[in-house]
């Protein structure tokens, strides 16, 4: 069995307690065990936990959840950038799997609740299929 492990932002806590809930259920499903949850204030602090994770033997895959919602200003489009480019790293770097299932940058507060769930999901989904392949040299 694989174990992954979960990094949350908190700024969203209910919601995103409804992904992780439906993250276990996902793994669970596919026979992953989150083997590991940290939670942090938010987007940029994800990478940093998702760093110390991978370093860990017993974690081949690191799931991120969390929603970047759209504000006044382009700093959560600029946030979602730094993520996107950090989680790539991070799983070049560790050569494990790092996925994303946070909602946004820019979502409109409308939109987040019905797509908590689809998102969650789709994030444990590529993490297991990633796991399916054997990338290590």
């Amino acid at each position: 069995m694989k174990n992954i492990a979960l990094v949350m932002g908190s700024f969203h806590t209910d919601l995103v307690e409804e992904m992780r809930q439906e993250a276990h259920k996902t793994a669970e499903g596919l026979g992953l065990k989150v083997h590991a949850e940290i939670w942090v204030p938010g987007s940029v602090e994800k990478p940093l936990a998702a760093q110390q994770l991978l370093k860990r033997s017993d974690i081949d895959a690191v799931v991120l959840l969390g929603i970047i919602e759209k504000g006044g200003t382009k700093h959560g489009f600029t946030m979602g950038q730094s993520l996107m480019h950090f989680t790539m790293q991070l799983s070049l770097d560790y050569s494990k799997p790092v996925t994303l299932g946070v909602l946004g940058p820019d979502i409109d507060p409308d939109q987040i609740a019905p797509r908590t769930m689809p998102y969650a999901r789709a994030a444990v989904v590529a993490a297991a299929k990633m796991l399916e392949q054997d990338y290590k040299a």
